[in-house]
C-alpha cells in the first residue's frame, strides 16, 4: 500500500476524525509529520484522537462542529489556518448513511445525507482552495463503492457518493493548470461506527442486500487510511482527478 511522504512542517484538516476512517487517516498523517486539525460532531471522540495524534509528536487542533451547516465548514478551515498558519491537505472523510425504503425515507434523513456527504465537502473545499493553492496542496474526498453500483435502500447515500466522485473530477479539470490536486478514494464496506450503527428496514429483501456485499469480506480501515494519507501528501504528485477503488472487488463486475 502506498504511504504518505514526509509531511513535516505541513498541516492537514481531517473531517470525521473522532473515530473510524477519519481517526485512522489523522494518525497516518501525523505519523508522516503533519500537524492535524481534527473535525467532527463528536467532541469526546475528537479529544481521544487528539491525544493519539500528539503522542506522535505533532500538533493537534480540535474543532467540534456539525458539518451539515455551511458556516461550520468555513469555520473549520479558518480554525486550521489560524492554528497552523497554513493548510496543505483537506481530507473529506465524514459521512452518514440512512437505509430506508425510498418511498418512506424521512425528509430530515435525506437532507442530512445531502448536507454531510456532498455539500460539506464542497463548502470545505471552497474555503480551503486559496490556502491549498498557496501550499501546492491537495484535496482527498472519501466516496464509496456505492458511487459505482446501485445499492438497495440507499438511494440518497448512493447519489451523494456518485456526486462527490464526479465533483472531484470536475474540480480536477477546473484546476488542471493550478498547483492543487483533487483525488478520491472509494472504499467498500468497512467496520467503522457507520457500519456498526446502521439500521436496515425490517422488511428488507435480503437477496438485494447480497448484491453489494463483498465476496472477500470487509475492507481494512488502515488500508483505506493509507491511501487517503498518500494522496494527501506530495508522494502522490502524479495523481489528479483519480478515484481509487478499495473494495475487494465489489465493483469489478
Amino acid at each position: 500500500m502506498p504511504t504518505a511522504s514526509d509531511m513535516k512542517g505541513k498541516a492537514a484538516l481531517v473531517t470525521g476524525a473522532a473515530s473510524g476512517l477519519g481517526r485512522a487517516t489523522a494518525l497516518k498523517l501525523a505519523a508522516a509529520g503533519a500537524d492535524v486539525c481534527l473535525v467532527d460532531v463528536n467532541p469526546a471522540g475528537l479529544e481521544e484522537t487528539a491525544v493519539a495524534v500528539r503522542d506522535l509528536g505533532v500538533r493537534a487542533e480540535v474543532f467540534a462542529a456539525d458539518l451539515s451547516k455551511a458556516e461550520a465548514c468555513r469555520q473549520a478551515v479558518a480554525r486550521a489556518v489560524a492554528a497552523f498558519g497554513r493548510l496543505d491537505a483537506l481530507c473529506n472523510v465524514a459521512g452518514v448513511i440512512f437505509f430506508a425504503h425510498a418511498a418512506e425515507m424521512p425528509e430530515a434523513d435525506f437532507e442530512k445525507t445531502m448536507a454531510v456527504n456532498l455539500a460539506a465537502p464542497f463548502y470545505l473545499t471552497q474555503a480551503a482552495i486559496p490556502h491549498l493553492l498557496e501550499a501546492n496542496g491537495a484535496v482527498v474526498n472519501v466516496t464509496s463503492s456505492a458511487a459505482f453500483i446501485g445499492e438497495a435502500y440507499a438511494a440518497a447515500y448512493c447519489a451523494t457518493k456518485a456526486g462527490l466522485t464526479h465533483m472531484t473530477k470536475a474540480l480536477a479539470m477546473e484546476y488542471a493548470h493550478k498547483p492543487i490536486r483533487f483525488n478520491a478514494v472509494a472504499p467498500g464496506g468497512m467496520m467503522t461506527n457507520i457500519a456498526t450503527g446502521m439500521k436496515m428496514p425490517q422488511d428488507l429483501d435480503r437477496s438485494l442486500i447480497g448484491r453489494f456485499t463483498g465476496l472477500r469480506g470487509l475492507v481494512e480501515v488502515d488500508d483505506v487510511a493509507d491511501m487517503v494519507a498518500f494522496l494527501a501528501s506530495p508522494a502522490a504528485d502524479g495523481y489528479h482527478g483519480a478515484c481509487i477503488n478499495i473494495d475487494k472487488g465489489i465493483t469489478a463486475g
